[in-house]
C-alpha cells in the first residue's frame, strides 16, 4: 500500500504544487504557451481521484510566474522545495504517484537550478 504524504505539521496541507500558468503578453516564453494548463487540470483530477486531496494531504495551485519561463512548462512542490518540468499528462502522472503519493522526487523531470527566467 502506498505511503501516504506526511502529516501537516504546521499547516493546513502536507504538500503544495504549484503550476505556473503565466502567459507573457510581448512574446516571451511562457508556461501558459506549452500545454501548463492542461498540466494543472490533469493533477488536479488525479489528486482527487487518488484522494490526495484535503485537510492534511496535497493541494493543487495555480501560481503566476515562479521565474522559471526557460524550462517551462514549471511546477514546484512545498515544503520539499522541488522543481519540475514536464511535457505530458505521464509525467504528470509519475509526479502524483511518486512525490506526492509517495514522497520519492522524481529525478528525471527535476529542473536544473541553473534555469531561470
Amino acid at each position: 500500500m502506498p505511503t501516504p504524504p506526511p502529516p501537516a505539521q504546521s499547516g493546513y496541507y502536507a504538500r503544495h504544487i504549484f503550476f505556473c500558468l503565466n502567459e507573457r503578453k510581448n512574446g516571451e516564453d511562457s508556461c501558459s504557451q506549452n500545454n501548463a494548463q492542461a498540466g494543472f487540470d490533469h493533477c488536479k483530477m488525479r489528486v482527487k481521484q487518488a484522494g490526495l486531496a484535503g485537510q492534511g494531504k496535497v493541494r493543487v495551485n495555480k501560481a503566476g510566474c515562479l521565474d522559471r519561463c526557460a524550462g517551462g512548462p514549471v511546477a514546484v512542490v512545498y515544503p520539499d522545495a522541488v522543481w519540475y518540468s514536464f511535457v505530458d499528462t505521464e509525467d504528470i502522472d509519475e509526479i502524483v504517484d511518486s512525490h506526492l503519493k509517495n514522497g520519492q522526487v522524481v529525478e528525471r523531470l527535476l529542473l536544473p537550478p541553473s534555469v531561470g527566467r
